[in-house]
């Protein structure tokens, strides 16, 4: 019976400093609240060539021409009988 709760105690010892020591897990970045279009404020070989932070119209087309880009429908070349 002593053997037990020595065990016991043992293993919640164990327990207890692998999680004392353990690494802490990296949170997500946290952001300020701007919208996707502000751009990230990264290195510029991130960015799509001909796109400035702010210019709403012009990322909104880059995202349409990106989705149009990944279509298997459009991406296709018509099949002739």
């Amino acid at each position: 019976m002593i053997s037990m709760r020595i065990t016991a105690l043992t293993l919640c010892i164990g327990a207890l400093a692998l999680t004392a020591c353990g690494e802490k897990l990296a949170g997500a970045a946290k952001k300020a609240d701007t919208s996707a279009f502000q751009g990230s404020g990264g290195p510029a070989s991130f960015v799509a060539s001909g796109w400035k932070a702010g210019d709403r119209a012009a990322w909104e087309k880059e995202v349409r021409v990106r989705t149009e880009h990944q279509n298997e429908y459009v991406r296709m070349a018509p099949m002739k009988h």
